[in-house]
């Protein structure tokens, strides 16, 4: 869907600049793809709009050196966030300073926190390096085109969301568990014709890895599944849903 979204698709950054097109487009839809994901999977921990605000305030590198600038950084996050509480704190188990979120939703009050661990880890490096990489990229005269259609944007996360509907008009979506659902048509059409496909050719030299992986990924147990997800989800390279 990304490849048929970006399809005659433009990014103005403002009036003066050249737009933004074809690969250069793709590397930084693909960069905001990529942070999204992390904080989806990470927003089980961590409050996902402290994790938004990371990305887009490439100024709050947080710092949990010391109890100053613990503080300093839950004093800069408040600044840009204003529905939850943020405080700095000292973590006796960890021997090290944290940041404790509260956040009430439905009458409950959610906590999560921000600690050395999480800074250390490759997916706070995925959202710094994003950050940047969309720092002062739009401005406020900023709009997206495709085809003959245009829209003004304020942010990249709208740029896509736009550029997907527009690739949904006047198509059909639709999904199969086997190809055996597809009519003969759609089977030819998808799979079959010799112009569309591609045959790759799979050699199997270790069975007993090929065996442990299809366990893992097929199997029963939950845990060992979650667990090569979260090691790999990031190592995937051209992926088109």
């Amino acid at each position: 869907m990304l490849k048929l979204a970006l399809t005659n698709a433009e990014l103005y950054p403002d009036d003066e600049q050249p737009p933004l097109t074809g690969e250069t487009l793709a590397k930084v839809a693909n960069e905001y793809l990529l942070s999204e994901a992390v904080i989806e999977r990470m927003s089980h921990l961590i409050d996902s709009k402290v994790l938004h605000s990371l990305l887009g305030h490439p100024d709050l590198d947080i710092d949990l050196s010391n109890e100053f600038n613990a503080k300093n950084s839950a004093d800069r996050l408040l600044s840009r966030i204003t529905d939850v509480k943020i405080a700095a704190e000292y973590d006796d188990i960890a021997e090290n300073y944290r940041l404790r979120i509260t956040r009430m939703m439905h009458g409950n009050v959610h906590t999560s926190y921000i600690d050395q661990e999480f800074l250390l880890s490759g997916d706070y490096d995925q959202i710094k390096k994003s950050a940047q990489v969309f720092n002062g990229l739009l401005s406020t005269k900023a709009w997206v085109k495709r085809g003959e259609r245009s829209q003004p944007v304020n942010d990249f996360k709208r740029v896509l969301e736009w550029l997907f509907e527009e690739a949904k008009k006047g198509i059909a979506i639709q999904r199969y568990k086997g190809l055996g659902e597809m009519n003969p048509d759609q089977l030819w059409e998808t799979t079959m014709d010799p112009n569309n496909r591609r045959l790759l050719r799979t050699q199997i030299e270790d069975t007993i890895i090929t065996d442990e992986i299809f366990t893992t990924l097929m199997g029963d147990v939950v845990e060992p599944r979650r667990e090569f997800i979260k090691n790999n989800a990031l190592k995937a390279k051209n992926i088109d849903v």
